[in-house]
C-alpha cells in the first residue's frame, strides 16, 4: 500500500495532521484515517523546502533506508554538515523523522510519494486593477 503526504501551498502553515500522524506512528498505532497533509504558506517556502538537494534527499532516504545522517552523505555524495543541515530543515517540517539509533541520528521516512496541490497567484491579490 502506498503512504502518501500531501503538500499544499495555501496562506497559512498547518502541520497539525502531520504531527499527529507521526505521534500515531510512534505509538505503533494505525493511520488510516485522513490522509497526512503539509500546509507551506507561500511558493517561495515551497521552493526552498522542496529544492532539488532536499528532494535527492528524501529519494535516498527512501531508496538506501540510511542508517546515519553521515551514511545519507556518503550515498548522496555530499558534506556531512551540509545534509545535516537539510535533513534538520526536512525534520522540522515534519518530512523527515531522526530516529536516535545509539550515538547517530537514523534519517526516516513513512511515506512512498508526495502529493502537491495550490494555486499560484501570479499578481498581487490587493491589484484589482489591469494595468493601462
Amino acid at each position: 500500500m502506498t503512504e502518501t503526504i500531501h503538500v499544499q501551498i495555501g496562506t497559512t502553515p498547518d502541520r497539525g495532521d502531520l504531527e499527529e500522524t507521526l505521534e500515531a506512528i510512534d505509538a505503533g498505532e494505525s493511520v488510516e484515517s485522513e490522509p497526512a497533509r503539509l500546509t507551506v504558506e507561500s511558493l517561495e517556502l515551497f521552493g526552498r523546502i522542496f529544492r532539488p538537494t532536499n528532494l535527492e534527499l528524501l529519494e535516498a532516504i527512501a531508496e538506501h533506508d540510511p542508517a546515519s545522517i553521515r551514511e545519507l552523505a556518503r550515498i548522496v555524495d555530499r558534506h556531512p554538515p551540509e545534509v545535516t543541515e537539510n535533513v534538520h530543515e526536512l525534520a522540522d517540517y515534519g518530512l523527515v523523522e531522526l530516529v536516535d539509533d545509539g550515538r547517530a541520528k537514523r534519517p526516516t521516512i513513512w511515506y512512498d510519494e508526495i502529493e502537491i496541490s495550490g494555486d499560484v497567484p501570479l499578481r498581487n491579490a490587493t491589484d484589482d486593477a489591469a494595468p493601462a
